[in-house]
């Protein structure tokens, strides 16, 4: 193994949203990706964005992109940035996505193995609700994103199926009453633990994960052309096959701990 690791780590998403909606990080936490920042001043020019949608597709993983390009070229053309992006560990989704949305390590917010309890650290959701914000979180019950940050005076929109939860956030971009809205998919990853990464049944899952992250932003362009927009295609955690030809993840190899991300900005029209 090469010890190749990505450079900027997931937790930079949470300074990141800030910088760019102009709210103030008064944490301890990673600092904003630095082609994040370059790509909001080159496509607005100083304007901070008044909305933001980030897409969680669970266990997409950088070697998926590399050694399957195409598969997500709609994706890429959908965005203005493919960026490699590190883990944390242990790489597993709760620890992974808290720290994406603290901005800190799991020995700061304290998630440090695969359990889901409501954290209590400073979230992005809670820098939200204390600047007059409105956000909402769009998951399937049971999964990481619909336990660990709740107790937020917030919306939670929380759904049995996929199908449910992908078609309510299409609804939420349609009334347009949200300054973020955060959605969870976990179709891949579960597939890809049955019948290992590659196999026929978790790269449809992938597929569709890449195709509803197009029709997301296809819906931005339509229904918010009054708004500056910052989205994300966003995993949390890479994953590799193990005996039985199964697939994990956790472990801090560069399979697991390199994602890829996807990310772009609609400038108001």
């Amino acid at each position: 193994m090469s010890d190749l690791y990505s450079s900027v780590c997931i937790s930079s998403v949470y300074a990141s949203v800030l910088s760019m909606f102009g709210i103030e990080n008064t944490g301890n936490t990673a600092s904003p990706n630095p082609l994040l920042m370059s790509l909001a001043e080159k496509k607005l020019g100083g304007r901070k964005i008044d909305r933001a949608v980030l897409y969680n597709p669970d266990a997409v993983a950088l070697w998926l992109y590399m050694k399957y390009t195409e598969k997500f070229t709609k994706a890429a053309l959908a965005s203005d940035l493919a960026v490699p992006m590190l883990s944390v560990m242990p790489s597993v989704t709760p620890v992974c996505f808290a720290s994406m949305y603290t901005g800190v390590m799991p020995d700061v917010h304290g998630i440090k193995r695969y359990e889901k309890p409501v954290l209590k650290t400073h979230t992005l959701f809670d820098a939200f609700l204390e600047n007059g914000k409105k956000p909402a979180i769009v998951s399937t019950s049971g999964d990481s994103i619909s336990k660990i940050f709740l107790e937020r005076d917030m919306d939670y929109f929380i759904y049995d199926s996929l199908e449910d939860v992908n078609k309510k956030a299409m609804e939420l971009l349609e009334q347009d009453s949200y300054d973020l809205i955060v959605i969870y998919n976990g179709n891949y990853d579960g597939m890809m633990h049955k019948y290992g990464p590659e196999a026929p049944i978790p790269m449809d899952a992938l597929r569709q994960n890449v195709d509803y992250y197009t029709e997301l932003v296809e819906k931005i362009k339509e229904k918010w052309k009054d708004h500056d927009v910052f989205y994300g295609f966003c995993p949390d955690h890479g994953c590799h096959e193990i005996d039985g030809g199964c697939g994990s993840h956790g472990l801090d190899m560069e399979e697991d701990m390199n994602v890829i991300h996807f990310y772009g900005i609609k400038p108001k029209e």
